[in-house]
């Protein structure tokens, strides 16, 4: 379903994965990758999306500092996706969410953002500069930017038990936004990464994904 895209940026071209659905799409979709590139599972995010309707588009986020990038879920990749992370910053991901948004709105498609982990302040970020319905999945670094202005529609979903997003935090989303949807779920951080048996909790992901739908089907139409 899926296949290899070059996209034209303002920092050069990006690659990508982009998977479109068989029929007419319901809308587009820029998928921000979490810290370990645009590796198998964030491919088969962009399948499941165009599956249910929506053309998925997965910018190589990283390709501005390292092309090629897919980590692992070990120590080694944890450490290798924070410092690129790092390096590439959150102007210059945005800047890309920006092009995969123009590519897809150029096709004549109403376009959202959904991302993950730092993909869900990227994807925060294209609600705030961009004005995309946006998706963010346990964003943890959201709080800096909660005192800007929501753009467009906006959901968030996050673990109760995510060690690195305290109930504080979530509760300064329902404070800061609270024309956002927010889902909190009994689960850890990452619990969509169902390739990650040590994060991946199966009800809550099904739930969110649901909602998620739902969202952008009402958003995107």
């Amino acid at each position: 379903m899926g296949h290899d895209i070059a996209l034209e940026t303002s920092l050069g071209s990006v690659s990508g994965w982009r998977a479109d659905p068989i029929e007419a799409p319901h809308g587009g979709l820029v998928v921000v990758q979490e810290i370990f590139g645009v590796n198998g599972h964030m491919r088969s995010v962009c399948d499941r999306y165009a599956a249910a309707g929506f053309v998925a588009l997965a910018p190589a986020y990283f390709d501005p500092v390292e092309r090629g990038v897919d980590l692992g879920y070990d120590a080694d990749g944890f450490a290798k996706g924070k410092a690129l992370v790092s390096e590439l910053g959150l102007e210059r991901a945005t800047a890309i969410t920006a092009a995969a948004c123009a590519l897809l709105k150029g096709e004549g498609l109403r376009v959202g953002v959904v991302g993950f982990c730092w993909g869900g302040t990227v994807a925060l970020l294209g609600n705030l500069r961009l004005g995309l319905p946006a998706v963010s999945y346990y964003g943890a670094r959201n709080v800096p930017f909660l005192d800007e202005p929501l753009r467009a529609p906006m959901q968030f979903h996050f673990g109760a038990n995510d060690s690195s997003i305290s109930a504080g935090d979530v509760e300064l989303h329902r404070q800061k936004m609270p024309d956002a949807e927010i889902h909190v779920y009994p689960a850890g951080h990452a619990f969509d990464r169902d390739v990650d048996p040590k994060a991946f909790d199966p009800s809550s992901a099904r739930l969110a994904r649901t909602r998620t739908l739902a969202f952008f089907d009402a958003a995107l139409r």
